[in-house]
């Protein structure tokens, strides 16, 4: 069965191993912001397992994930300050997500006009041992 993983962006640039449709991968999972993928991805939220983690969020016995990638889509969305907030913090704009499929990753995909890349969906069938 497979896992929908999320990848932020940023984690990606900083220090990630790119990635392409049939790479087999190594990544250590950990539970997903669902509230913050709720207001990035609305409803398509609910879909996601995990999020691979590699900045030391997770304790260090914290076991790999190995599988292999079947689908990468790049994920963007509008940012816009909260409303009666303080204008210099900007926020998802919900239900503002557009997902487009990717042969490969590498963490810098570029934004498309005022949707802001902010990280990927991953679709992963983990080894069977």
């Amino acid at each position: 069965m497979g896992l929908t993983v999320w990848v932020d962006g940023w984690q990606m640039q900083c220090c990630a191993e790119p990635f392409a449709v049939g790479s087999d991968i190594s990544w250590t999972l950990g539970d997903a912001d669902v509230d913050w993928l709720e207001a990035v991805l609305g409803s398509k939220a609910a879909e996601v397992d995990s999020a691979e983690e590699h900045h030391g969020a997770l304790s260090k016995d914290t076991p790999k994930t190995a599988a292999t990638v079947s689908s990468i889509s790049a994920v963007h969305c509008r940012y816009a300050p909260d409303p009666g907030g303080d204008s210099k913090i900007l926020y998802p704009v919900r239900n503002s997500a557009v997902l487009t499929e990717l042969p490969a990753a590498d963490g810098w995909t570029p934004d498309r006009g005022d949707l802001q890349f902010t990280g990927y969906l991953v679709e992963i069938f983990p080894a069977t041992s």
